[in-house]
């Protein structure tokens, strides 16, 4: 009898392994060496957990299943009854527990201490590599906490709940109770049709629920109640929610006239009885990227909102919370760039093509080289950012440089490390070929998360013209920005040419005001360049400072990826970035 004699047409070879049961903070020592350089060093341990963590199997699973079964938006119960609730995959509940679990939401104010700001940081970075939307409502919580302080009666209440520990994703009361919430988590809801990024402009109303004739409608914590609609809110199903409306007065006329500029309000979804606040979510936005995370549109209908902050002053009250998740764009950006140099790395270092393997081939080896560069620059710039935060704290003349400081570099560096993730992204994916393109490798669907960063919390054009009005009315701002880059003066020629260029760049700038716009993508991509070499060069090993500063600054630039100075040590430089 003739049997089938099949050929072996599906034995794998020459592909890389799962990626996989690896701790990704040992695996990336340029990380290691920046927290250790900023004051961290006493988080080694906890990173080392979270490393192990994200790493494993199971994690890097939970996150593919969280993006790829996306959430789901449920408006009514099945008896109509309206209950606007949006159902995640137990995936992403699990990696935002995890998350919570580890403190990378509000750690650096639950234990603060030096370096507290670096180490949440990082422990917020080695998630956000793996699994990045789950990060937008970790990030809202840790900013939130600032801006409450500006109403001592609502921060008596919520911060003990943002800095809990356990992760709870129903829509529950507060409480000590088996049936109650422990630990909250915060989202946003500023933008609308109308204004996007010109919050000034919202058209939402909040009327006092009591007290219009007495004053107490104008104290910190006051109730309201809030009408209107919201472009973009993103985490929808967060227990509570920093919103802006325009407050209303009654006239002595009796006719009701809404302020001049809009308030910040604290707007729970469930309120202190149990009861459900109205919180319509009107549909959820399809997404480019940022698959895992709901966003939603959503309506205020008579909704219970408290003040927070002085009338009219919301914007000044939640720009603290603005700051802070500025900062957080920078850090998963750098994530990002994180994950993108680590799994092309891993396939050029399993892969054979031509005879050798893809790390070894020169042009791969360049490729890989300056990815690397790229996101070493980058993770120096967040972890710096997260030190000048902690420094921030102290109440002399050291604190108030770095709260200058602060001021100035998170949006120069959340504009230009944010631009340069998509471009990083996408090379990244190419070193991988057509794996890369496809959805069951993870860079595709980090090449799509990339550009959020980007365009949230301020796109580019609104973050460089915060760089002119922060240049304009904070002087000091680019003293201690300047002070900064300066301790680098003198171990690069080209690094300090590029300086004093700079510095011709804002002086230009200050001297004619009305030019100042067309310019001012220009002087915040100098400003990042002078700030980024300028740590590469204190903090990267020389070989790889030399590579940056040359490939960025020097005279023989070029414009893509792989375009390294002749002579660089290219091996060196990835030695850095595999442990």
């Amino acid at each position: 009898m003739t049997r089938p004699q099949p050929h072996v047409t599906h034995e794998v070879t020459n592909q890389a392994p799962p990626r996989e049961g690896v701790d990704e903070y040992a695996d990336f020592p340029a990380l290691r060496r920046a927290v250790h350089a900023f004051g961290g060093a006493w988080g080694d341990d906890r990173l080392h957990d979270v490393g192990r963590l994200v790493g494993s199997a199971g994690f890097q699973a939970d996150a593919e299943r969280a993006n790829r079964f996306t959430p789901e938006l449920r408006t009514f119960d099945r008896w109509g009854r309206r209950v606007d609730e949006v159902d995640y995959d137990p995936a992403y509940h699990r990696v935002l527990g995890a998350a919570v679990a580890h403190g990378a939401h509000t750690s650096a104010w639950a234990e603060p201490r030096p370096g507290a700001n670096v180490v949440r940081a990082a422990v917020f970075s080695l998630f956000a590599q793996v699994e990045p939307g789950h990060a937008c409502p970790v990030s809202m919580s840790h900013a939130a906490v600032p801006s409450l302080a500006h109403a001592p009666s609502v921060a008596e209440v919520w911060v003990p709940r943002l800095l809990g520990r356990e992760y709870d994703g129903r829509l529950a009361p507060f409480g000590e109770g088996e049936d109650r919430k422990r630990g909250a988590l915060f989202g946003m809801a500023m933008t609308e049709k109308q204004g996007g990024s010109d919050v000034r402009a919202g058209t939402t109303l909040a009327r006092p629920a009591a007290g219009d004739g007495d004053g107490s409608a104008t104290e910190p914590g006051a109730p309201h109640l809030l009408t209107g609609h919201k472009w973009f809110c993103s985490a929808p199903m967060s227990d509570a929610f920093l919103v802006l409306a325009r407050a209303t007065r009654r006239a002595p006329s009796g006719e009701e006239r809404p302020d001049d500029d809009v308030s910040c309000f604290l707007v729970p979804r469930v309120l202190d009885d149990g009861t459900r606040n109205v919180f319509r979510i009107q549909r959820l936005k399809d997404k480019l990227g940022n698959r895992s995370n709901a966003s939603g549109e959503i309506e205020l209908d008579g909704t219970v909102g408290y003040l927070v902050g002085e009338p009219g002053l919301g914007v000044r009250t939640i720009i603290e919370m603005v700051a802070r998740t500025r900062e957080d764009c920078v850090h998963g950006t750098a994530a990002g760039m994180r994950q993108g140099v680590a799994e092309a790395l891993w396939h050029a270092r399993h892969r054979t093509a031509f005879g050798a393997r893809l790390v070894d081939q020169p042009a791969m080896t360049a490729v890989l080289a300056d990815l690397a560069l790229e996101s070493e620059a980058a993770t120096l710039t967040s972890l710096r950012l997260a030190a000048a935060f902690d420094a921030a704290t102290a109440r002399d003349d050291d604190g108030a440089q770095a709260r200058a400081f602060s001021r100035l570099a998170t949006a120069v560096a959340k504009y230009w490390v944010c631009k340069r993730g998509p471009a990083h992204a996408y090379e990244a994916m190419e070193c991988l070929g057509g794996n890369g393109y496809t959805e069951a490798f993870p860079l595709a669907r980090r090449y799509r998360e990339q550009p959020v960063m980007a365009i949230w919390e301020g796109s580019g054009n609104v973050i460089a013209l915060d760089v002119l009005r922060a240049l304009a009315r904070d002087p000091e701002s680019f003293e201690a920005f300047d002070a900064e880059v300066s301790r680098a003066t003198g171990a690069s020629a080209i690094l300090d040419r590029h300086v004093v260029r700079t510095r011709r760049l804002v002086a230009g700038v200050s001297r004619d005001p009305g030019a100042a716009p067309a310019q001012a993508r220009r002087l915040v991509e100098a400003l990042a360049l002078a700030l980024q070499a300028s740590l590469m060069v204190r903090f990267a090993p020389e070989g790889s400072a030399d590579a940056f500063v040359a490939a960025r600054l020097g005279e023989d630039r070029g414009l893509g990826y792989g375009v390294l100075p002749s002579g660089t040590d290219l091996r060196a430089i990835l030695a850095a970035h595999a442990g």
